[in-house]
Protein backbone atom coordinates (compact mmCIF):
# COMPACT_ATOMS: atom_id res chain seq x y z
CA UNK A 1 0.00 0.00 0.00
CA UNK A 2 2.84 2.07 0.91
CA UNK A 3 4.08 1.53 -2.64
CA UNK A 4 1.17 2.43 -4.67
CA UNK A 5 0.63 5.58 -1.94
CA UNK A 6 3.89 6.92 -3.27
CA UNK A 7 3.25 6.19 -6.87
CA UNK A 8 -0.13 7.88 -7.08
CA UNK A 9 0.73 11.26 -5.10
CA UNK A 10 2.38 13.85 -7.06
CA UNK A 11 5.95 15.08 -5.73
CA UNK A 12 4.55 18.47 -4.57
CA UNK A 13 8.54 19.93 -3.27
CA UNK A 14 9.49 19.00 -6.66
CA UNK A 15 6.22 21.24 -8.00
CA UNK A 16 6.80 24.07 -6.14
CA UNK A 17 10.48 24.15 -6.74
CA UNK A 18 9.68 24.32 -10.48
CA UNK A 19 7.16 27.54 -10.21
CA UNK A 20 9.56 29.08 -8.05
CA UNK A 21 12.41 29.15 -10.54
CA UNK A 22 10.16 29.99 -13.18
CA UNK A 23 8.43 32.89 -11.19
CA UNK A 24 12.36 34.23 -10.21
CA UNK A 25 13.22 33.63 -14.34
CA UNK A 26 10.03 36.32 -15.43
CA UNK A 27 10.52 38.49 -12.47
CA UNK A 28 14.54 38.87 -13.59
CA UNK A 29 13.08 39.15 -17.29
CA UNK A 30 10.97 41.82 -16.28
CA UNK A 31 13.51 44.15 -14.50
CA UNK A 32 16.11 43.83 -16.58
CA UNK A 33 13.36 45.00 -19.29
CA UNK A 34 12.25 47.71 -17.16
CA UNK A 35 15.90 48.95 -17.03
CA UNK A 36 16.18 48.81 -20.83
CA UNK A 37 13.95 51.16 -20.94
CA UNK A 38 14.91 54.22 -18.39
CA UNK A 39 18.38 53.90 -19.95
CA UNK A 40 16.55 54.58 -23.53
CA UNK A 41 13.80 56.83 -22.51
CA UNK A 42 14.58 58.08 -19.06
CA UNK A 43 11.60 60.63 -19.25
CA UNK A 44 8.98 58.98 -20.80
CA UNK A 45 9.90 55.48 -18.40
CA UNK A 46 9.05 57.90 -15.79
CA UNK A 47 5.96 59.44 -17.11
CA UNK A 48 8.14 62.70 -16.84
CA UNK A 49 7.87 65.32 -19.80
CA UNK A 50 10.85 65.23 -22.11
CA UNK A 51 12.29 68.18 -24.26
CA UNK A 52 14.32 67.29 -27.39
CA UNK A 53 18.00 68.31 -26.77
CA UNK A 54 20.94 68.48 -28.42
CA UNK A 55 23.91 66.31 -27.91
CA UNK A 56 27.03 65.66 -29.55
CA UNK A 57 26.70 62.59 -31.05
CA UNK A 58 30.87 61.66 -30.66
CA UNK A 59 33.51 63.03 -28.98
CA UNK A 60 34.06 66.43 -29.96
CA UNK A 61 37.93 68.57 -29.53
CA UNK A 62 37.79 72.39 -28.45
CA UNK A 63 37.36 74.84 -31.54
CA UNK A 64 35.62 72.10 -33.92
CA UNK A 65 33.13 73.35 -36.06
CA UNK A 66 29.81 71.67 -35.68
CA UNK A 67 28.61 69.48 -38.83
CA UNK A 68 25.16 67.78 -38.97
CA UNK A 69 27.12 64.49 -38.36
CA UNK A 70 28.22 65.99 -34.98
CA UNK A 71 25.01 66.23 -33.07
CA UNK A 72 21.60 64.63 -32.39
CA UNK A 73 18.35 65.27 -30.80
CA UNK A 74 17.88 63.18 -27.07
CA UNK A 75 15.16 63.22 -24.78
CA UNK A 76 15.76 64.94 -21.82
CA UNK A 77 13.56 65.24 -18.47
CA UNK A 78 13.24 68.83 -17.47
CA UNK A 79 14.90 68.26 -14.32
CA UNK A 80 17.70 66.64 -15.57
CA UNK A 81 18.05 69.10 -18.59
CA UNK A 82 20.98 71.88 -18.33
CA UNK A 83 20.24 75.64 -18.14
CA UNK A 84 20.64 77.02 -21.74
CA UNK A 85 20.68 73.38 -23.56
CA UNK A 86 19.84 73.71 -27.31
CA UNK A 87 16.74 72.22 -28.44
CA UNK A 88 17.29 72.73 -32.52
CA UNK A 89 19.75 71.23 -34.62
CA UNK A 90 19.88 73.95 -36.49
CA UNK A 91 21.20 76.81 -33.70
CA UNK A 92 24.98 74.62 -33.48
CA UNK A 93 24.85 73.95 -37.26
CA UNK A 94 28.10 75.91 -38.62
CA UNK A 95 29.19 76.93 -34.76
CA UNK A 96 32.57 76.69 -32.82
CA UNK A 97 32.87 74.73 -29.82
CA UNK A 98 34.12 76.47 -27.03
CA UNK A 99 35.60 73.71 -25.04
CA UNK A 100 35.97 69.87 -26.07
CA UNK A 101 32.64 67.91 -25.40
CA UNK A 102 32.35 64.10 -24.42
CA UNK A 103 29.46 61.65 -26.93
CA UNK A 104 25.75 62.17 -25.56
CA UNK A 105 26.61 66.01 -23.35
CA UNK A 106 24.49 68.46 -24.30
CA UNK A 107 25.26 71.33 -26.13
CA UNK A 108 24.73 74.82 -24.18
CA UNK A 109 24.92 78.27 -25.57
CA UNK A 110 28.02 78.61 -23.40
CA UNK A 111 29.53 75.63 -24.98
CA UNK A 112 29.46 77.63 -28.30
CA UNK A 113 31.90 80.60 -29.34
CA UNK A 114 30.35 83.46 -30.74
CA UNK A 115 29.62 83.44 -33.98
CA UNK A 116 32.50 84.36 -36.43
CA UNK A 117 32.25 85.38 -39.93
CA UNK A 118 31.97 82.80 -42.81
CA UNK A 119 35.08 81.59 -44.16
CA UNK A 120 33.65 82.05 -47.85
CA UNK A 121 33.51 86.20 -47.12
CA UNK A 122 35.64 87.79 -49.20
CA UNK A 123 36.17 90.35 -46.72
CA UNK A 124 37.83 88.56 -44.64
CA UNK A 125 40.67 86.30 -44.19
CA UNK A 126 42.44 84.03 -41.31
CA UNK A 127 45.97 84.37 -40.68
CA UNK A 128 48.01 82.04 -38.94
CA UNK A 129 49.68 83.44 -35.98
CA UNK A 130 52.18 82.44 -33.31
CA UNK A 131 52.06 84.29 -30.29
CA UNK A 132 55.58 85.36 -28.37
CA UNK A 133 53.77 83.71 -24.77
CA UNK A 134 52.41 80.52 -24.67
CA UNK A 135 50.68 81.43 -21.70
CA UNK A 136 49.09 83.93 -23.40
CA UNK A 137 46.98 81.74 -25.75
CA UNK A 138 45.92 78.96 -23.14
CA UNK A 139 43.45 81.74 -22.02
CA UNK A 140 42.12 82.54 -25.85
CA UNK A 141 39.16 80.44 -26.71
CA UNK A 142 37.35 80.02 -30.43
CA UNK A 143 35.11 82.79 -31.61
CA UNK A 144 37.08 85.19 -28.80
CA UNK A 145 37.98 88.93 -29.94
CA UNK A 146 41.67 90.13 -29.41
CA UNK A 147 43.54 93.17 -30.54
CA UNK A 148 46.91 92.19 -31.94
CA UNK A 149 49.84 94.34 -30.89
CA UNK A 150 53.24 93.81 -32.45
CA UNK A 151 56.18 94.47 -30.16
CA UNK A 152 59.05 97.15 -30.43
CA UNK A 153 61.58 96.24 -33.52
CA UNK A 154 64.54 97.82 -35.26
CA UNK A 155 62.92 101.37 -35.41
CA UNK A 156 59.47 101.16 -34.68
CA UNK A 157 57.61 101.25 -31.52
CA UNK A 158 55.32 98.79 -30.11
CA UNK A 159 51.77 99.20 -32.25
CA UNK A 160 48.20 97.81 -32.26
CA UNK A 161 47.91 96.23 -35.98
CA UNK A 162 44.97 95.04 -35.73
CA UNK A 163 41.53 95.53 -33.47
CA UNK A 164 38.76 93.18 -32.78
CA UNK A 165 40.18 90.05 -34.70
CA UNK A 166 38.08 86.95 -34.12
CA UNK A 167 40.18 83.49 -33.17
CA UNK A 168 39.39 80.71 -35.22
CA UNK A 169 41.33 78.31 -33.31
CA UNK A 170 44.08 77.08 -31.16
CA UNK A 171 46.55 74.89 -32.25
CA UNK A 172 47.78 72.23 -29.95
CA UNK A 173 50.22 73.05 -27.80
CA UNK A 174 52.11 69.76 -28.39
CA UNK A 175 52.28 70.72 -31.85
CA UNK A 176 54.12 73.77 -31.01
CA UNK A 177 56.58 72.47 -29.20
CA UNK A 178 57.30 69.78 -31.26
CA UNK A 179 59.07 72.29 -33.63
CA UNK A 180 62.63 73.45 -32.77
CA UNK A 181 62.50 76.99 -31.67
CA UNK A 182 66.11 79.72 -31.46
CA UNK A 183 65.37 81.57 -28.24
CA UNK A 184 62.54 81.87 -25.75
CA UNK A 185 59.19 79.15 -27.07
CA UNK A 186 56.61 80.83 -27.90
CA UNK A 187 53.13 80.17 -28.08
CA UNK A 188 50.55 77.58 -30.20
CA UNK A 189 49.21 78.37 -33.67
CA UNK A 190 46.36 80.67 -33.72
CA UNK A 191 44.03 81.53 -36.44
CA UNK A 192 42.58 85.09 -36.67
CA UNK A 193 40.47 86.40 -38.77
CA UNK A 194 40.41 89.73 -40.10
CA UNK A 195 39.34 92.18 -42.60
CA UNK A 196 42.02 91.29 -45.88
CA UNK A 197 43.76 94.20 -46.19
CA UNK A 198 44.71 94.30 -42.17
CA UNK A 199 45.25 90.05 -42.31
CA UNK A 200 47.71 91.00 -44.71
CA UNK A 201 49.66 93.60 -42.52
CA UNK A 202 49.41 91.41 -39.55
CA UNK A 203 51.07 88.07 -41.81
CA UNK A 204 53.66 90.35 -42.64
CA UNK A 205 54.90 92.22 -39.45
CA UNK A 206 54.45 88.66 -37.51
CA UNK A 207 57.44 87.24 -39.42
CA UNK A 208 59.76 89.99 -38.71
CA UNK A 209 58.54 91.16 -35.02
CA UNK A 210 57.01 89.24 -32.04
CA UNK A 211 53.46 89.20 -31.69
CA UNK A 212 50.94 88.90 -28.79
CA UNK A 213 47.27 89.71 -28.12
CA UNK A 214 45.49 91.78 -25.58
CA UNK A 215 41.98 90.15 -24.22
CA UNK A 216 38.89 92.35 -24.72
Amino acid sequence: MDVLAKLRSPDLTRLQGRRTRLLRRWLAAGLLLTGLLLVAHPGSARGAPTIPTVVAARDLPSGAMLRAADVRLADFPGEARPSGALSALDVAAGRLLAGAVRAGEPLTDVRLASTIPAPGDPATATVPVRLADSAVAELLRPGQRVDVVAAPGPGASASVLAGGATVVTISSPDAASARPLAGPAKGPLVLLRLPEAIATRVAAISLDRPVTVTLR
